[in-house]
């Protein structure tokens, strides 16, 4: 099972970026599918979920209204778009899956290598 995501960047602050996790080696339309982050010197922590055999979606207090996670069972990708952009959204950016719903980070089974997100005031 691999996961590589992509898309990330240097933006300035209100700006949008799309980040892109592509899944290898099985079919993930059974699982949860998650974006996380991690800033220099911090946790990682959780920012949004989708369960693709619903759709249904859950987020980060911190990237409500700005950030839209989507996922394309027929190209076994999962996005996140990124709006409204700000400087401490900057972070290494991961995706992770696992089976059933979750937001811990030790509840995920399988994690991409992170893309960085620089965002500049």
């Amino acid at each position: 099972v691999q996961l590589q995501a992509s898309g990330g960047g240097l933006v300035q602050a209100g700006g949008s970026l799309r980040l892109s996790c592509a899944a290898s080696g099985r079919t993930f339309s059974r699982y949860n599918m998650g974006w996380f982050r991690q800033a220099p010197g911090k946790e990682r922590e959780f920012v949004a979920t989708i369960n693709w055999s619903g759709h249904s979606t859950y987020y980060a207090d911190s990237v409500k209204g700005r950030f839209t996670i989507s996922g394309d069972t027929a190209k076994n990708t999962v996005y996140l778009q990124m709006n409204s952009l700000k400087p401490e959204d900057t972070a290494v950016y991961y995706c992770a899956a696992r089976e059933g719903p979750g937001v811990s980070v030790t509840g995920y089974d399988y994690w991409g290598q992170g893309t960085q997100v620089t965002v500049s005031s």
